[in-house]
Order: structure tokens, then sequence, then C-alpha cells
């Protein structure tokens, strides 16, 4: 196939603790990259619906195809406003969806699996009426989510979350993200993306460092730097020298139905927040 460039971003979180001006420049530096699409792979607010309109503006500034899946600020600030403000900045979000994309005459699979982090993600309906005669690329929010998707013949995942530890020295960041957040993908590349003879199932994950920022504004480390992947789809690895080299994944550790139920709480009762202060305005008006 003649390659296909693909721009990788994640976790913007548009909001007052990430200068705009940053965003502003890292869809500068991807519309440099001349890529073919862009692939974001959620949390694209902060805590709040306060600056959707600046979403907006901002993902209508990348000059290629932009598609998408939400993450967790999302689902807490409101997964359906976040989409319809998505939308009408151009970006397709995919919420536990599929869609055939044509670039350069050729057709690539983009599977988009909504927030794991907050109980939403739903593999089988992803992955309901993929097609085994084209490529596919998968993106999630949460990485351990590609687990579930090589099975089904997606050799690669994109993902963030984890803000690549954004402190990165004395490997905090593993130390953080990984023995004490329970990720078996911190930052970077894992899994292999060689096919391997006798093997059951292969593939990778790439979990970017992201943009913005949620809590503390700034990162430390090399590895902490604010991060856009560039992605080259039909040539092999090894081709041309890369930053990144697969390695082996952490632990990890599953989640307790206790602690997934109280994630999927939190969502609820933002919602149930939201709605009776919307009710409260009515009635003041």
């Amino acid at each position: 196939m003649e390659p296909i460039r693909i721009a990788h971003l994640t976790d913007q979180h548009v909001g007052r603790v990430t200068p705009l001006a940053i965003q502003r420049q890292a869809v500068a530096l991807t519309n440099a990259e001349r890529p073919d699409l862009v692939v974001i792979t959620g949390d694209f607010v902060c805590h709040s619906q306060l600056y959707l309109d600046q979403l907006v503006e901002l993902v209508r500034e990348f000059r290629a195809p932009v598609i998408g899946v939400l993450g967790n600020h999302d689902h807490w600030a409101g997964a359906d406003e976040v989409a319809a403000a998505l939308r009408r900045g151009g970006v397709e979000v995919l919420r536990n969806d599929s869609t055939i994309i044509t670039i350069r005459r050729q057709r690539l699979q983009i599977v988009g699996l909504d927030d794991a982090y907050t109980g939403h993600a739903r593999i089988d309906k992803a992955v309901a009426g993929l097609r085994r005669d084209l490529p596919a690329l998968g993106l999630s929010h949460i990485a351990e989510e590609a687990d579930h998707l090589w099975p089904y013949g997606i050799p690669l995942v994109l993902a963030g979350h984890t803000h690549g530890g954004q402190i990165t020295v004395a490997r905090l960041n593993d130390i953080a993200v990984g023995k004490i957040g329970g990720h078996k993908y911190v930052h970077g590349l894992y899994g292999t993306r060689q096919s391997h003879r006798g093997a059951v199932v292969t593939g990778a994950v790439y979990v970017g460092a992201g943009i913005g920022a949620s809590v503390i504004p700034f990162r430390i480390g090399e590895r902490g730097k604010r991060e856009i992947a560039i992605f080259e789809f039909g040539r092999r690895p090894g081709e041309f020298e890369e930053p990144d080299r697969e390695k082996d994944p952490l632990p990890g550790r599953t989640l307790s139905p206790r602690r997934m139920r109280r994630r999927a709480e939190k969502v609820i009762r933002r919602h149930a927040h939201r709605s009776l202060r919307r009710t409260v305005e009515m009635d003041s008006v």
C-alpha cells in the first residue's frame, strides 16, 4: 500500500489548566507534518463544559480529517455535550463504533471504543461489522483495551489517559501510573508489530503522552513532554529510524467490580448535578 500518514494526539484537556496557546501550537505542529488523518484518543475537556466553544474552534483548525473517541473527563463533563461540540468542529466521534475512511484511494477501518475508565467501552458493539479484508486501526482512551481488540484482527491500537506520567524523573511515571494506578501500559510502544508464526494473537499499542493536563500544569522529565506521534501506515518496522521500540508491559492490575461501580456512579452523580443546576437556572428565569 502507499504509505498513509496518521497523527495521534490525546488528552488535550481544553480548559483553564492548559493554556490555549499550547493547544493551538499542537494543532499547528500537527498540520506542519501534513498528515492524511488526525486521530485523538479522548479527554478533550478538563472538568467542565465551560470551554466547549474553544474546543470547537480548536479542532476546526486541523487541515486533515479528524476522528476521535471520548475519555473519562469527557464523560464526567457530559459525554453527549462534548461529542456534539466535537461534531460541530468537524470531528467524527466513534462511541463503540467503526468507520471506513478512504485515503490515497485506499480504505482503512477505524474502530473506536468509548471510555473504558468509566465503564462505557463495549468491544462487541465496536467490532460489529468489522471487515477482515481491510486493514484496521483501533482507538481507545484506555490502553489496556488493546488486549481485547487484538484478537479481532486490529493489529495496532492508539491510546492515552496516562499523560505519560507527566513527571518522569527517577521512573516516577512507572510507579505512579503502573504500580499505584495499575496500568500495564504507561507511555510509548508495547507489544509487537511483527506477526509471529504459531502465535494466537499479536498486536501493539501506543500510549501517547498527551497535550494538556487536568491537575498539575507542568511536566518534568524527557518522557513527560507534551507529544504528537506520527505514524506511517504501509511502512515496515525498521524501514526508518524510530524514537521508540516495543517494550514489555508492566504487571498491571485487574479492577474490582466495586471500583468500576464507583467510577460509573461518579458519572451518574455529575450528570444529575448538571441536570439539577439547569433546572434551578430555568426556574430562576
